[in-house]
């Protein structure tokens, strides 16, 4: 069972789910609903699109660069079955998910220290503004 990535959003397509375009020269475009099917249509960019995950990753919203999504990359060489090769795969698949969680949350914590920042200075810059209606 193979799960496609939307081209549109980037969200997985599940199995007899989505839509599939063929343009004539004979590249596959999957989409995981109607929506990015009539966005696509519609010639939008997915990096202006706001809901995209292309959007979020130029916008600086989720992490662009880490090692863990090479593991991620579509490979198309066929492999011989091996039990304990499948055992120590899934293992290894678990750690990379924590890995990568870990490196996700630190990443948003530290985008949300610069937020912070920014509404303490103006809350301040408020403060010194109205000072005399407290007074």
């Amino acid at each position: 069972m193979r799960l496609e990535k939307c081209w549109f959003c980037s969200s997985t397509c599940y199995p007899g789910h989505g839509m599939m375009f063929v343009r004539n020269d004979g590249q596959c475009f999957r989409f995981c609903r109607s929506k990015c099917h009539k966005n696509f249509k519609m010639k939008k960019n997915p990096r202006k699109t706001r809901w995209t995950k292309a959007f979020r990753k130029t916008a600086g919203k989720e992490m662009v660069l880490d090692s863990t999504f090479e593991f991620e990359k579509r490979r198309n060489r066929p492999v011989k079955y091996d039990r304990e090769k499948m055992a120590v795969t899934l293992r290894a698949m678990k750690k990379v998910a924590e890995i990568r969680e870990k490196r996700e949350r630190a990443f948003i914590k530290k985008r949300m220290q610069v937020k912070k920042v920014h509404e303490k200075v103006a809350n301040l810059k408020e403060l010194r503004q109205n000072i005399d209606i407290i007074q």
